[in-house]
């Protein structure tokens, strides 16, 4: 079975994009609400408890981006007791995993207060807190989360999307009115494992009424067990590796620079990931539709979409640095006022933080449709102890600069060169890796003078306030396009596209 891989994407991204809107902007009036409520040290707690959860979360070693993987096939074929198996499986896993976190997080309880530099605030219980928390992960274990892998599979990622949007919507605007309310953070955490429930039974029912031929029974053979193994094992290190880059940054700031400045990173660190994944939109939708191609469709067609989605989505993402580097810290200033500021010179790291980030995505897109997970498990092991190494020296050194800094080194030299090179050698195989290199070249240079032009045109406008916000916004959905629509009109990957969307059109 071909999937239909475009009209699934444009119904994935409208979902994730009303998904992405809800999901961050409540959140982001929670953080509001919950710092002028209850206090900033309060939200430097939400973001350590997350981050220990995430490490916990490594027990779950890749298995569903494997089990994903390995749908793709079956279903391109219509084997369905083969699907089915491998649903089996999934569930079992994921019961025992289950249990593995809830063991460890609880082993974890004595060394809580060891972790928080300074002190923690007067008159509540982490251990209390931190258990809410932890039930809250495994909750989802025993459920039905082993279900969206059928959606994501079948590129109906939309669905999980709806249902998210519908129980964390419902769940954040409890939590307002609560801290309001009551202005009691046990209160305010007690309503998440409560939500998780019903989106697992959400997910579930919609599951089994979109795809009734679909049953936990059978079992994958031998041969299926072994490459699961291999795929596991490579999944496995690259998310101890996705897991040190984004949760051991929070960690190590709590502990050497304190809660307050830990939630003022998580403050700025909001806003980066709240534009990431609204971007992030895009790629995720593609996922399954770059799996299906990858089964049906040859390597050189392939490649020649690589380079077409990159081109767009550097744009787009070059665009987006632009607007972080330039209406980031007056808003900033607006929502947290000047005394809960870092310096300009953070805002710029973060800025590059997000831009090389998204360098990657389109690839590793391939990569991940393609199965290379196991090898890139050598890269992906150099990243994670280069870049907690880094993080210990480098916060002790520079400290919050320093933090941000060890991550773009490894990000850069070991993530994005590294990963390309593995993704042309085992599945590309064109020799094409220096063109595709030179590309991003070219287009970081590009975003790079584009964005100095902007802000030197956006430190012009003296206005302050919401209207300057808005004053400075229009300015960089119009300078930044432009420069780029120049330097970008004569590239072959902006003709292709065009010819295209008039096919589809017309």
């Amino acid at each position: 079975m071909k999937l239909n891989r475009i009209n699934n994407t444009f119904r994935n991204m409208t979902s994730g994009l009303v998904n992405k809107v809800v999901t961050l902007l409540l959140p982001f009036l929670i953080r509001t609400t919950l710092i002028k409520t209850v206090g900033m040290e309060y939200a430097g707690l939400n973001s350590l408890f997350s981050s220990i959860l995430q490490v916990l979360n490594l027990t779950e070693l890749g298995f569903s981006s494997a089990v994903v993987f390995s749908m793709y096939k079956p279903i391109a074929q219509n084997n369905t007791k083969q699907i089915n198996a491998l649903l089996a499986f999934y569930r079992k896993i994921y019961r025992t995993i289950g249990f593995i976190v809830l063991i460890i997080g609880i082993l974890l309880l004595p060394i809580l207060p060891k972790m928080v530099n300074g002190g923690y605030p007067k008159g509540i219980n982490i251990y209390v807190l931190y258990v809410v928390y932890l039930i809250n992960t495994v909750i989802s274990y025993f459920l039905f989360a082993y279900k969206s892998a059928i959606l994501n599979a079948h590129q109906r990622v939309d669905i999980a999307s709806n249902i998210l949007t519908i129980t964390q919507g419902a769940m954040n605007i409890v939590q307002i009115l609560v801290l309001l309310v009551f202005k009691n953070y046990y209160c305010y955490i007690i309503w998440m494992p409560v939500f998780t429930i019903i989106n697992n039974l959400l997910t579930a029912h919609f599951t089994n009424k979109m795809f009734p031929q679909y049953h936990c029974e059978g079992k994958i053979d031998n041969e299926q067990l072994l490459d699961m193994k291999y795929k596991v094992g490579g999944l496995m290190v690259n998310k101890i590796c996705l897991t040190t880059r984004n949760t051991f940054d929070s960690i190590f700031i709590s502990a050497f620079l304190g809660l307050t400045v830990s939630a003022i990173y998580g403050n700025y660190y909001y806003i980066m990931t709240a534009v990431t994944g609204i971007v992030s939109v895009i790629s995720s939708s593609m996922l399954a539709g770059i799996g299906n191609s990858i089964q049906t469709d040859s390597v050189e067609k392939n490649y020649n979409d690589l380079k077409k989605f990159n081109f767009l989505y550097m744009w787009l993402s070059g665009w987006c640095t632009i607007c972080m580097l330039c209406l980031m810290q007056p808003f900033m200033i607006i929502w947290m006022g000047k005394e809960n500021l870092f310096p300009f010179g953070v805002v710029i790291l973060f800025c590059l933080y997000f831009y090389i980030l998204k360098m990657g995505d389109m690839r590793s897109l391939y990569s991940e449709a393609a199965g290379l997970w196991w090898q890139n498990r050598y890269r992906a092991i150099l990243e994670s102890l280069a870049n907690l190494i880094l993080n210990f020296v480098m916060v002790k050194i520079w400290g919050i600069y320093g933090i941000i800094s060890a991550t773009l080194i490894t990000l850069l030299l070991i993530n994005f060169v590294g990963g390309s090179g593995i993704v042309f050698k085992y599945y590309f195989k064109n020799k094409k890796l220096t063109e595709f290199l030179k590309d991003h070249l070219f287009y970081f240079v590009i975003t790079v003078g584009n964005a100095i032009l902007t802000l030197y045109v956006i430190n012009k406008i003296e206005i302050s306030g919401i209207v300057g916000l808005f004053i400075k916004g229009v300015v960089c959905m119009v300078i930044p396009n432009i420069v780029y629509s120049i330097f970008y009109l004569t590239r072959k990957e902006l003709k292709h596209y065009f010819q295209w969307l008039y096919e589809k059109l017309f």
